[in-house]
């Protein structure tokens, strides 16, 4: 019997078997998900990269406890627009990009795709600045950090990315493999991080009451600085405004940075490839719920909640870590201090600091006021290294690096696989060459060679590579909305779903809950691209275009079947 049949046989007999198991209990249906899930630990594996951690890092500076609902609110968001997603591409039996196209607009399904494949290089590139970070701050302690180091580190990481994209397409036994070693890389980001927290918790330095209430959400923080600021925002005097403004803008960047990690756009384009891939269908659509809770939600909260609660503790509003006793700054944190003090030099002297040398510059910064040179500590951009601190008084010095760079490599890495698969995907797709090994290939090498070019191009000699990872998440967290809207839409296409297309109850719920969460997510990045000038208005712009000819061509398309069966 040849392998494709085997195939055919063992997909059949578990269609039977979850059947038969949909129609048990919760406890005894959970038991059984648990030994057959793998979409959702592709979805884990993604969202826990340099984005969530640099999200949950700098939510943590900027914001101390008072934001800790907001990457969960975005993760349950995105949870409600994939398991929709899942529920279109198993009532279906069709790939999405060719259901778009045919059952809403060919513009929004462009738009989806490009975004994606976009989304994949962008992020693909902080990936490969951190895992390098990793390696040569943390495992190698900052020693042999040279180019031929990177250079290295980056083939290495490319490499990896390449040979466990090969067992992905090799067939069902290659899928598996694929599965567990996410599952493992999974499991090891979440216990580096626990172990934070679990060390932080030891030595008493934890506020429990603070943390609690920081998961209430209160939109109130979203436009202003977090309350610890008032007094060192008021005692720089008349350079408070200007402060007021960097510190607000700062966190818009870092809030869309956590929540637009949590789901990307390029996470909406895996889910339903990989279900089809697993030959999944209509009797696994309670598995894929449970799958997205238990690989996506439960490991992305556990860790990014733990990042956040170290990075508070040690470091919102404080800066003993940057200025020395005598004033002075801390020679490992001298770039991060002087990426924000200069913002501040440059807001008094205006277009006389273009032309100011390093020297004046630096002598700029030390003229600064006491109360100026404490804030923009207070708000310099730690690393890997910085935040691995925390694990120091429960293990030491060493082994503290060796475990939190453990889990940012595993970060990076898991992310640079997933996203160089996604990427494969997307290639085929645009060809309509569903499967096709080649093109597959060649997917992954574009993502995996453009973040290779990442540390190696574009961010050298950067103060922090955890940092290198808000401007590309800001980018892919704006294109977000089209993903949302464009299944809002084919969750109402009949032509698509026919029978299957919720109704009654059910569609109202779907309804409900999926709209909400496209105009929570639309509404942020247009807050975002307000403050971005004139290139966020061309990005609004954009995104309301894509809205109305997607919306008129499904109305449209919809119209046309409605005159047909009358």
């Amino acid at each position: 019997m040849s392998q494709i049949e085997n195939e055919s046989d063992s997909t059949l007999a578990e269609i039977a078997e979850l059947e038969e198991i949909n129609q048990q209990p919760l406890p005894q249906r959970a038991s059984y998900y648990a030994k057959k899930s793998g979409p959702g630990w592709l979805q884990g594996a993604i969202t826990l990269g340099g984005g969530s951690l640099a999200g949950a890092l700098y939510l943590g500076v900027f914001m101390g406890y008072n934001m800790m609902w907001l990457q969960p609110l975005a993760m349950i968001l995105g949870v409600i627009m994939l398991s929709a997603i899942s529920y279109v591409t198993l009532s279906t039996g069709k790939r999405p990009f060719q259901a778009i196209k045919t059952h809403v607009s060919p513009v929004l399904a462009w738009a989806w795709i490009i975004a994606t494949l976009m989304a994949n290089v962008v992020w693909c590139m902080p990936q490969f600045a951190l895992g390098t970070a990793a390696v040569q701050q943390n495992l190698m302690d900052g020693e042999s950090s040279g180019t031929a180091s990177t250079v290295l580190i980056c083939v290495c990481l490319l490499i990896v990315g390449l040979v466990i994209n090969y067992f992905y397409e090799s067939g069902s036994k290659g899928i598996k493999v694929f599965e567990i070693v996410l599952k493992i890389m999974v499991g090891i980001v979440v216990l580096s991080f626990f172990g934070v927290a679990v060390a932080l918790a030891t030595s008493g330095s934890l506020d429990y009451k603070a943390i609690f209430a920081g998961f209430i959400p209160n939109p109130s923080m979203l436009g202003a600085p977090a309350p610890t600021f008032s007094e060192a925002i008021a005692a720089t005097g008349g350079f408070a405004d200007f402060w007021n403004k960097e510190i607000t803008s700062s966190q818009r960047d870092v809030m869309m940075t956590a929540f637009g990690t949590a789901v990307g756009i390029n996470m909406t384009f895996l889910l339903p490839y990989s279900m089809l891939k697993k030959r999944w269908g209509k009797s696994h659509r309670s598995l894929a719920i449970f799958d997205l809770s238990i690989g996506l939600i439960v490991p992305f909260v556990l860790a990014t909640a733990c990042v956040v609660i170290a990075a508070a503790s040690q470091f919102h509003s404080q800066f003993g870590d940057v200025l020395n006793e005598d004033g002075t700054v801390n020679e490992a944190m001298a770039g991060a201090f002087a990426d924000q003090a200069n913002k501040r030099v440059a807001f008094e002297v205006g277009e006389d600091f273009a032309t100011m040398s390093n020297e004046e510059k630096a002598a700029a910064r030390d003229a600064l006021p006491q109360a100026d040179r404490e804030l923009a500590a207070m708000l310099a951009k730690r690393d890997n290294m910085n935040l691995a601190q925390s694990l120091e008084p429960l293990t030491g010095p060493r082994i503290a690096q060796d475990i939190f760079g453990i889990g940012v490599l595993g970060m990076a890495v898991s992310t640079i696989i997933i996203l160089m698969l996604i990427n494969g995907f997307t290639l085929c797709e645009m060809f309509n060459r569903p499967g096709n090994k080649t093109l597959h290939l060649i997917g992954t090498l574009i993502a995996g060679l453009g973040g290779f070019l990442g540390p190696l191009y574009f961010w050298v000699d950067k103060s922090s590579k955890a940092a290198l990872a808000i401007p590309t998440s800001v980018i892919g967290g704006a294109m977000i909305p089209i993903a949302y809207f464009t299944f809002l839409l084919l969750m109402n296409s009949k032509s698509l779903l026919g029978h299957a297309r919720p109704q009654g109850h059910q569609k109202l719920r779907w309804n409900i809950l999926m709209t909400i969460a496209t105009v929570i997510a639309t509404s942020g990045s247009i807050w975002v691209l307000l403050g971005k000038g004139t290139p966020g208005k061309i990005g609004i712009a954009i995104l309301a275009v894509l809205f109305i000819l997607g919306l008129v061509g499904f109305l449209s398309k919809s119209s046309k079947e409605d005159r047909n069966e009358a």
